[in-house]
């Protein structure tokens, strides 16, 4: 497994030392001028010095992928400054993780890597990476999203030993950066602590400071420049953060969990349709916007976040075929919508197998689900490998519905389908073999007609 990390300051050196001690070959980019706070603790610092070491971490400068793939067979890991990280089409990595900590998203795509991992706000799952990690202190620090995206900035830093925007060191004018007081220092609040384009900055609390830009950098009035800990342990000054532990633990459980699925022997294609004609709806009901997008597009970005399976998007309609592709899904054109559901899945099979003939089961959904959940999809996936020649079929008390999960040993059945009746004519034939996965009825309802919008 390769990661390559966009970044290289505190939060995303967190993030290294816990892939780096996971065993995971790592390459972190960088901007020409770092503008890492705690550099002490960051192997940015590998830009302006040649190498950095951070706890048992070295980061060495290298300017090209030879170099860095040297640096890697060494155990070590290589910093390269390249800020639209252009080395990932050479590097090849298996999972991207964006921790360059802009609160927006600079450039990064759902395509870059089979696993992309966005960290902190400015990020979606199932839109711009496969997974999001929460950045901000507090109780859900370090969670893994799968759907969504993180707290929005709020611009207040976390409360650390009480204090908030207080701890923050901040630029007074534009210009040139002149430290005068160095991390590890005690200062007193009023202190002079930096020189800004020529004007003093003064600390506004008492305490250690932990984090100070290097000397000579051109900075922006209001700028952050450094910060300062009211606990004032020198050794935190020179270790990783609990945040960047904390974050770094919720980028490992993704990739982590990435892996697992790609070692798995059972593997699994997954299907959404979205070809039908809405007949008793009146109009098109998949471009029926439901919270704010199209209603097709609730189960495209589901499917988006579920790697490394095969995925595939069966439509007669250009604008969600042309979705599915941006998103890294298959797309398969559906040209005769008229031979029922049956013949949607049946292409949608043939598009799975052609992938990975070898593929152990798929699962079937459809597009007019909107509430169904990311999770409810994993579970299925989960519960699979444990039942072989089964047949999952979602339900609530009784009442069948979908996604469902075939076994391969029905695809033979699937073919031989047709018209609009779909699987429901292979379940009634094996119901010895139907296990039901009881879920939400509002995951469970399906869009049909208009009073269906206001009943979901």
């Amino acid at each position: 497994m390769k990661v390559l990390i966009k970044g290289a300051g505190d939060l995303a050196t967190g993030i290294a030392s816990r892939l780096h001690n996971a065993g995971y070959d790592l390459l972190m980019t960088e901007i020409k001028v770092p503008l890492t706070v705690r550099r002490t603790v960051a192997l940015s610092r590998a830009v302006y010095e040649g190498e950095a070491e951070v706890e048992n971490l070295k980061g060495i400068l290298v300017p090209n992928l030879k170099e860095a793939q040297e640096v890697i067979s060494r155990g070590e890991i290589p910093v390269i400054v390249d800020p639209e990280a252009k080395i990932r089409e050479a590097f090849a990595p298996d999972v991207v993780v964006d921790a360059i900590l802009a609160k927006r998203n600079l450039g990064t795509k759902i395509t870059d890597a089979p696993f992309v991992i966005g960290v902190g706000p400015g990020f979606t799952a199932g839109v711009d990476c496969h997974a999001v990690v929460e950045t901000k202190r507090g109780h859900t620090l370090g969670q893994v999203i799968r759907e969504g995206s993180a707290i929005p900035n709020t611009g207040v830093p976390g409360n650390v030993g009480g204090y908030t925007i207080e701890r923050l060191i901040k630029a007074s004018a534009d210009g040139i950066m002149e430290p005068v007081a160095q991390i590890g220092n005690l200062v007193q609040k009023g202190d002079i602590v930096a020189y800004t384009g020529g004007e003093p900055v003064y600390a506004l609390m008492t305490g250690i400071v932990r984090g100070m830009l290097q000397s000579g950098v051109e900075v922006t009035s209001g700028l952050k420049i450094g910060d300062i800990d009211a606990r004032c342990e020198l050794f935190h000054c020179f270790t990783i953060s609990d945040k960047a532990r904390s974050v770094g633990g919720g980028v490992l459980e993704a990739v982590s969990g990435f892996e697992h699925r790609l070692l798995k022997k059972q593997r699994y294609g997954l299907v959404v349709l979205a070809a039908g004609k809405s007949v008793r709806f009146g109009e098109n009901k998949l471009f029926q916007e439901i919270d704010g997008m199209p209603m097709y597009r609730h189960m495209l970005l589901k499917l988006a976040v579920l790697p490394p399976y095969v995925r595939v998007v069966v439509s007669g309609y250009d604008e969600i075929l042309e979705e599915a592709g941006e998103l890294g899904l298959t797309a398969v054109r559906n040209e005769a919508p008229e031979l029922g559901i049956s013949h949607s899945m049946q292409l949608g099979l043939e598009a799975v197998l052609e992938k990975d003939p070898e593929i152990t089961g798929v699962l079937f959904a459809v597009c007019d689900q909107p509430r169904l959940q990311i999770q409810t999809v994993e579970r299925f996936l989960a519960q699979a490998p444990g039942l072989p020649g089964e047949i999952l079929c979602a339900a609530h008390e009784g009442m069948h519905g979908n996604p469902v999960l075939f076994d391969r040993c029905y695809f033979d059945e699937l073919r031989e389908l047709t018209g609009d009746v779909g699987g429901k004519q292979i379940l009634s034939r094996h119901p010895d073999t139907v296990q039901l996965i009881e879920i939400d009825t509002d995951e469970l309802r399906d869009i049909d007609r208009p009073d269906d919008l206001t009943e979901n």
